[in-house]
């Protein structure tokens, strides 16, 4: 499949195949077969051997899944050889000359952006408040919610004990001392208000459009936070407004007008941007884009995260994972979800006749044991309708998760729930079946929610010296790492496989919006 959505211009881009063309689906599908290529080779076979990936890619997910959760070995090299295959084919091209991407981002190196700091006015937040559904939640109220979401099983016991301390020690919440690179930071899904409001300096990195940066500037005056934005030089080497010798940032609207860099574009300039930082950074990645241009975002953040893991002994990764992938699940969550299963009643009868179509079928139907003994599911929510690239662009960011943590490096990469996000709700069946997954005890999240529980998950994983997020504490395996704090909404504990309801859920939440 060549995706029309690509973009035409230069920058990151998928490799050229024999015919000139730059296909999406025989990328994609060659990154996941190398992968595990010397874990399972006949998942490799398999992969091979699927003529239409954009139909065929489910299965041979859970498949490398289920590879990697079987022992700590077997995880990291599927990472490492995801990786070092997707380095391999990724290419960056400009005036006309393409080069590997690795070498493009040390070849390209001048610099191209001075920067514009903005200083919010307001008094930093000192405790930890959560928006949900109208009301604003502190204190005891807070720990109440989180406590009800691991009873009714929306997430899991290390969510609440994570939410718990950083309640417990809003000392934690003065991030002052923290600088932030934000790549996407006007995305919706981006911690970039709460860690203004908590007083953290933020390297923000979005596109050159106006209205995200009058919206990203205004946020910052509104809270105790800075906010870094990169204004690209002219062809003398200065910014574009400066007056007399001075850069007038007081001056917002034209700030916005001048400000942004191009993630995809401008990707090695960025990096020497990003590397002027002379304090501890933490590198997150957020930016969000439809079809293939959300591989290519991946692809840039993660050219940039190996280059700054190679110069700096003084970075943290973060990264939020989605909960419509595929992963290995504590034990606990498959018991409760097989209660759940059981405990049907006459519902589960007349259900029975449609699992033959299959429809509600049991989330665990198998147990798996790893090398070390340790049973445990394989929860499998991958969504057909996002596709491949969205969940190649994923794993990509799951992948560096692991290889870097496994050098030495910081990483905070926490599941976020369902959430109605704007590129949710303009695809009309996952729009219903979210309004629908009430009815099968999944909780869908309002982006204020969402954005706020992980930004305190960050802070969680940046303060607590026993974080997941630290080398120093042992996981029996690696994907361990996506368990510790996850809040899945519910779908690792529903009594259905998430797939057999997915259209179920659909017509039921039409039935209800029309209520």
């Amino acid at each position: 499949m060549v995706d029309p959505a690509l973009p035409k211009s230069e920058g990151v881009a998928f490799p050229e195949g024999g015919d000139g063309r730059r296909s999406t689906s025989a990328t994609g599908r060659a990154i996941f077969a190398d992968s595990v290529r010397n874990v399972d080779p006949r998942i490799t076979a398999s992969i091979e051997h699927t003529a239409d990936w954009r139909r065929g890619y489910l299965r041979p997910l859970r498949a490398i899944s289920l590879a990697s959760a079987m022992n700590a070995e077997d995880a990291l090299t599927v990472s490492r050889d995801g990786l070092e295959s997707a380095h391999r084919r990724f290419v960056f091209t400009r005036e006309g000359e393409q080069l590997p991407l690795g070498e493009a981002m040390r070849r390209w190196t001048e610099r191209r952006f001075d920067s514009v700091s903005v200083q919010g006015v307001v008094e930093r937040e000192s405790e930890l408040s959560l928006p949900y559904r109208g009301r604003r939640l502190f204190g005891d109220d807070l720990r109440r919610q989180v406590s009800s979401w691991v009873e009714s099983g929306i997430a899991e016991p290390g969510f609440a004990e994570a939410i718990d301390l950083v309640v417990a020690n809003p000392d934690w919440l003065d991030l002052r001392d923290i600088d932030i690179t934000v790549l996407g930071a006007g995305a919706e899904l981006a911690p970039t208000r709460s860690l203004l409001r908590w007083g953290a300096h933020v390297h923000a990195v979005d596109l050159p459009r106006p209205e995200i940066w009058q919206r990203l500037i205004a946020t910052t005056r509104s809270t105790a936070g800075r906010l870094r934005i990169p204004i690209p030089l002219d062809g003398d080497g200065r910014p574009p407004f400066v007056v007399g010798g001075n850069v007038h940032p007081e001056d917002d609207t034209t700030v916005a007008a001048h400000a942004g860099a191009d993630l995809l574009r401008e990707t090695p300039e960025i990096l020497t941007w990003l590397d002027e930082i002379d304090r501890p950074l933490v590198l997150g990645m957020y930016a969000y884009a439809d079809g293939a241009a959300h591989v290519l975002l991946s692809m840039a953040a993660d050219a940039i995260s190996t280059e700054l893991c190679a110069r700096r002994d003084d970075l943290t990764l973060a990264f939020l994972a989605t909960p419509t992938d595929v992963f290995m699940v504590p034990w606990a969550a498959v018991e409760q979800s097989r209660q759940r299963w059981e405990s049907r009643g006459i519902g589960g009868i007349l259900q029975s006749p449609l699992r033959l179509l299959r429809q509600f079928e049991p989330n665990y139907p198998e147990t798996y044991v790893a090398d070390d003994g340790t049973a445990f599911g394989i929860n499998d929510s991958l969504v057909p309708q996002q596709g491949p690239n969205y969940a190649l662009a994923k794993r990509l960011q799951r992948w560096r998760a692991l290889v870097a943590r496994a050098d030495g490096i910081p990483v905070s990469l926490n599941l976020a729930p369902a959430t109605r996000t704007n590129s949710v709700l303009k695809n009309r069946a996952l729009a219903a079946a979210y309004a629908g997954a009430g009815r099968f005890g999944v909780e869908v999240f309002d982006p204020p929610t969402t954005t706020t529980l992980m930004a305190a998950l960050l802070v969680h994983d940046l303060r607590n010296p026993r974080a997941a997020a630290r080398p120093s504490t042992v996981l029996a395996n690696p994907m361990d790492l996506f368990a510790q704090a996850a809040n899945h909404g519910g779908l690792w504990r529903a009594a259905y496989a998430p797939r057999s309801v997915l259209g179920i859920a659909a017509i039921l939440g039409m039935f209800d919006a029309r209520a």
